[in-house]
């Protein structure tokens, strides 16, 4: 229940851009589950369809909704980070504004946080949704990961990650506050689960209660320059090494992390070894951001 100042256990972030098509399916879901201790915050990254109006109509009806507006559109990412920002609950969840969640999803959670102090993450299993609603195939994300080693959990996520569904599922804010500030690249939201993995355990509940939507508008069907406009509009055309970066991002967060000298040691092993792996790969990004380079330049002294 809430605390004596009111304030709720959980908070659900819904980050939005242009969502009218989904958002009152989306809402309706979250508004409807079975437990009711939640607040949850529609953040609107200066939407120019009717987001706005179907947010406040939702806000106007039940005191649980709050809306908020940026005055510009931040980038994918820096939205979600204000959206957590605004926040107060011990535990938070991201909820997409075009994907649905089954009515046990929060108490289903909430459970398992509440039984194991261990855990920093809860998620249920996902069905694939179309445009128009219809569940067409189940995925096993197997990151119900359990090792007491970080360096362990940290390995078997990147091994095992494919879609990034369990980014939506319940956390501990407290811990959301020790990581990295969300990144504005390709890649944020595996490195921010992996660098969530080495504070805790991640628990996968054997139902399907998340049910995430594909249609032609979302970030899953963009391309790479989509996605880098999609999460940093101010600067969509730099040149970007994005296998380069995915690997910094994960340094820093060993680097960063308060683990034991073995574990990090055993963490950078795997980094270079996966550097190693990858080495034709991030030699071939280097050619082509060279290649780009040069074009850039050529145009600059072109002009």
């Amino acid at each position: 229940m809430s605390d004596s100042r009111g304030r709720c256990r959980v908070s659900i972030g819904v980050p939005v851009y242009n969502g009218e098509r989904y958002l009152s399916a989306a809402l309706d879901s979250l508004l409807t589950q079975t437990y009711e201790d939640f607040e949850l915050i529609i953040c609107d990254n200066a939407s120019t369809d009717r987001t706005g109006e179907i947010a406040r109509s939702y806000a106007a009806k039940d005191q649980r909704v709050r809306y908020a507006r940026n005055e510009k559109n931040l980038g994918a990412s820096r939205n979600y980070g204000r959206t957590f920002a605004l926040s107060s609950g011990e535990y938070f969840r991201w909820a997409p504004a075009d994907d649905l969640s089954g009515p046990e999803f929060l108490a289903r959670c909430v459970e398992v946080l509440d039984r194991e102090p261990r855990a920093v993450l809860a998620y249920p299993k996902t069905s694939f949704i179309d445009e128009h609603g219809r569940c067409y195939a189940e995925y096993d994300d197997g990151l119900h990961l359990q090792s007491p080693r970080p360096s362990e959990r940290f390995r078997l996520l990147l091994q095992r990650l494919g879609y990034v569904n369990a980014l939506y599922g319940l956390m501990r804010a407290d811990v959301v506050r020790r990581t990295r500030p969300l990144g504005t690249y390709p890649g944020w939201d595996v490195v921010f689960l992996a660098d969530l993995s080495l504070y805790g355990t991640f628990w996968e509940i054997p139902e399907v209660l998340f049910y995430r939507r594909f249609h032609p508008g979302a970030s899953s069907s963009m391309d790479r320059v989509q996605i880098r406009a999609f999460l940093d509009p101010d600067r969509p055309r730099r040149i970007h090494l994005h296998e380069w970066r995915h690997l910094w991002e994960l340094s820093c967060v060993v680097e960063r992390t308060p683990l034991p000298v073995a574990d990090k040691m055993r963490l950078c092993v795997f980094l270079a070894r996966t550097a190693i792996w990858g080495r034709d790969k991030l030699a071939r990004e280097l050619v082509v951001a060279s290649r780009q380079l040069v074009t850039s330049l050529f145009r600059e002294v072109k002009g």
